[in-house]
């Protein structure tokens, strides 16, 4: 009885009228729609601008690719990338411009980038095994020495290079650009590897030990299969760079057999006779499919791999 006079004796709670209680959700329902309203607004702006931002950068490559089916003349008339005339001979013409058909020079350029690409795979993953997981005298003062070697200008050591290949009789020879690639000298991507190999668990290489591995077996048999994202985007780097490479193929290769695409490209140039503008920018299309495709069909992998190794 007492139990039941206790809790009769408990005031009710009082409840709001029906039209308070109304006015009440149709007030946050105005906030949470002037909220959703501003964040809108923002991200409209925001992307506006983006696109304002990536048409501008996008301008000359658009630019240049309607000027290859461009007439000669017409090129530098019509800024615009409106076409009046659709003209496919620049590419013909292009194409067997210079004294070997542009395809002499795309083949060139792909002999230097599978030397480069083998080079850099093969001696920066090494070095980079040695630096994460051996232990050797001053390995943190190498490997601070190598760190400083990426801040080092390539036009540093361009000229001491050339007198050491001018020696040896390799001037005029892809030697000069593929063999560096062999000694591990892109700190670049010997520190992208030591990054990823830091990751990966030392209990696996405990366990290959147990199992009798040595050093060389757990490099190839463990360490490699797990680090195919780092190798991914090593391979897509040395491909951009190699193939867009000019000062090096410049200084070291002087006959014109032996041009790479870039130095081909400076041929159409002429400050004495006229350039042929339209069958330039026709092959400087052309030059950029191979490096178009390799970003497109290995953009994962490039994620991947820098995601993967704490590099921001």
């Amino acid at each position: 009885m007492t139990n039941l006079q206790t809790v009769s004796e408990i005031p009710a709670i009082p409840t709001p009228p029906p039209g308070r209680r109304k006015n009440a959700k149709v007030r946050a329902s105005r906030g949470t729609l002037s909220f959703s309203a501003r964040a809108r607004s923002r991200a409209l702006t925001k992307h506006l601008i983006l696109i304002v931002c990536g048409a501008v950068m996008i301008y000359p490559l658009l630019w240049m690719v309607v000027s290859s089916v461009r007439p000669n003349e017409l090129i530098f008339k019509d800024p615009g990338l409106w076409l009046s005339t659709l003209d496919m001979s620049n590419y013909a013409n292009g194409w067997s411009a210079l004294t070997h058909p542009f395809g002499h020079y795309m083949l060139n350029s792909a002999i230097v980038v599978i030397g480069s690409i083998l080079g850099n795979l093969i001696s920066c993953s090494m070095a980079a095994y040695a630096f994460a997981r051996l232990k050797f005298t001053a390995s943190k003062i190498l490997f601070g020495i190598m760190l400083i070697t990426i801040m080092l200008p390539f036009h540093v050591v361009i000229v001491p290079q050339y007198v050491l290949f001018s020696q040896i009789g390799w001037v005029n020879t892809f030697w000069p650009l593929i063999v560096p690639k062999l000694l591990a000298t892109d700190a670049f991507f010997v520190f992208l590897m030591v990054q990823f190999i830091r990751g990966i668990p030392k209990d696996l290489d405990e366990a290959a030990r147990i199992d009798g591995a040595g050093h060389p077996r757990i490099f190839l048999q463990v360490m490699l299969p797990l680090m195919v994202p780092a190798l991914a985007t090593t391979t897509i780097f040395t491909f951009i760079w190699t193939w867009n490479d000019f000062f090096g193929a410049l200084i070291y290769l002087t006959d014109p057999d032996m041009f790479t695409v870039p130095v081909a490209l400076r041929a159409f140039v002429d400050s004495q006779a006229g350039t042929s503008w339209g069958s330039l920018f026709a092959m400087s299309i052309v030059s950029l499919l191979p490096v178009f495709m390799v970003f497109l069909f290995g953009q994962r992998f490039l994620i991947k791999g820098i995601a993967t190794t704490g590099i921001k």
